[in-house]
């Protein structure tokens, strides 16, 4: 007799980007060159006052459990670092320590998400928003991004039913790395304010990664909604620590008691080391970072220029993050068959855009957390492979 999945397993996605990892990986070790622009994760080392943190909390005796919902020490810097960014008021008690950020939104969507229960997120967007509002049982209800990657409020708000539990909010964007203006995001505030009932899930992963002197804008800042606001951020892309897994939730008062259950019966805890480590990525010198920014600004510039001197390919300026999302379009591809094209005939490692939802079609993501030599390496590759089909 053939083991029973549970149904809910059905209703699971991936995230496609890993994917493209693994096929990017086994052409590698089968003897082929790529240029990974599939994954976004700085080519930097974590820094070193960093990685020693965790050294020495180890050697110090950081073996044990530590609190469900973090150090009081971590969840106190994490809300000194909220002040100093944005000038919000954080209550430490209200933070939760998780390992990444995808903790974050997974319980975000299981507190609220159910049958009958409706979600609304945006597309194109990071695929795991779509793949948890299904395993919850709740409908998942997309809304479009305008041509730079925003959020308009107006189409968000016209989504809203008696239903609406939640609503998901990501600025700067992944994948677009567009980044949604202060005035939208006033008017989604000022519409969801006669809407208690509506939780909201504001994604700021990427809100130290801004460029041309822009502020981010976060939803801490608007006391109307703190109390149904949840925060994502972490250190993953800040400080070059994807690997590290570590990731925190600024959670409103009813959420405290069940987002700290589903910590215990999911992971216990995060590591008492990798906490160490976060303290001093937050409380320590930030000039990494800075030289990280400049870094990915310089990289921006290159890429953009790159795709749009390709004939086929239109790509807008990121406002954040470091992704590219041009439109191939003009090729006359599909994303699926130009991200193929690229791997197996070029040797270029992207991620097709309905891979972040339907609205992604006709889009390929690149991300340019890679050396200029690799991008001015990868940009020639595409140029050939578009080419030499007659694209």
């Amino acid at each position: 007799m053939a083991l029973k999945f549970a149904e809910s397993l059905s209703r699971l996605g991936t995230e496609s980007a890993f994917d493209v990892l693994a096929r990017a990986a086994r052409l590698s070790q089968a003897g082929i060159d790529i240029v990974n622009l599939g994954i976004g994760q700085p080519d930097f080392r974590t820094p070193e006052h960093i990685v020693e943190a965790g050294v020495r909390a180890l050697r110090d005796g950081a073996h044990g459990y530590t609190p469900a919902n973090g150090l009081p020490a971590l969840r106190e810097a994490v809300a000194a670092d909220l002040h100093r960014r944005h000038g919000a008021e954080v209550d430490p008690g209200h933070v939760v320590i998780v390992p990444g950020g995808k903790p974050t939104m997974f319980f975000a969507m299981l507190i609220f998400g159910e049958p009958g229960a409706e979600i609304l997120y945006p597309d194109p967007g990071f695929p795991i928003y779509g793949s948890a509002i299904r395993y919850s049982g709740a409908t998942a209800v997309p809304y479009p991004l305008n041509a730079a990657g925003g959020m308009s409020a107006d189409d968000v708000l016209s989504r809203l039913t008696p239903r609406t539990r939640l609503v998901v909010v990501n600025s700067p964007g992944n994948p677009t790395g567009g980044v949604t203006p202060a005035a939208e995001i006033d008017r989604l505030v000022a519409g969801l304010a006669g809407r208690p009932d509506v939780a909201i899930l504001s994604d700021e992963i990427y809100s130290r990664m801004l460029y041309d002197g822009q502020a981010h804008v976060s939803l801490l800042n608007y006391p109307e909604i703190r109390d149904r606001l949840i925060v994502l951020d972490g250190w993953s892309k800040t400080y070059a620590m994807t690997g590290w897994r570590l990731g925190f939730g600024i959670w409103p008062a009813p959420c405290l008691e069940p987002v700290t259950r589903l910590c215990i019966n999911d992971h216990s805890c995060v590591n008492a080391a990798t906490q160490a480590a976060g303290i001093a990525a937050l409380e320590g010198p930030q000039d990494a970072v800075d030289a990280m920014m400049r870094a990915f600004a310089a990289r921006r510039r290159l890429i953009v220029d790159g795709l749009n001197a390709i004939p086929g390919l239109r790509c807008a300026e990121p406002g954040g993050a470091f992704y590219a999302f041009p439109d191939i379009t003009g090729t006359g591809l599909s994303s699926r068959d130009c991200q193929d094209l690229l791997l197996d005939g070029a040797g270029v490692a992207t991620v097709a855009g309905t891979s972040f939802g339907a609205r992604g079609e006709g889009f390929l993501r690149l991300s340019y957390a890679a050396s200029e030599g690799a991008i001015e390496d990868a940009l020639e590759r595409i140029a050939r492979a578009l080419a030499g089909r007659g694209g």
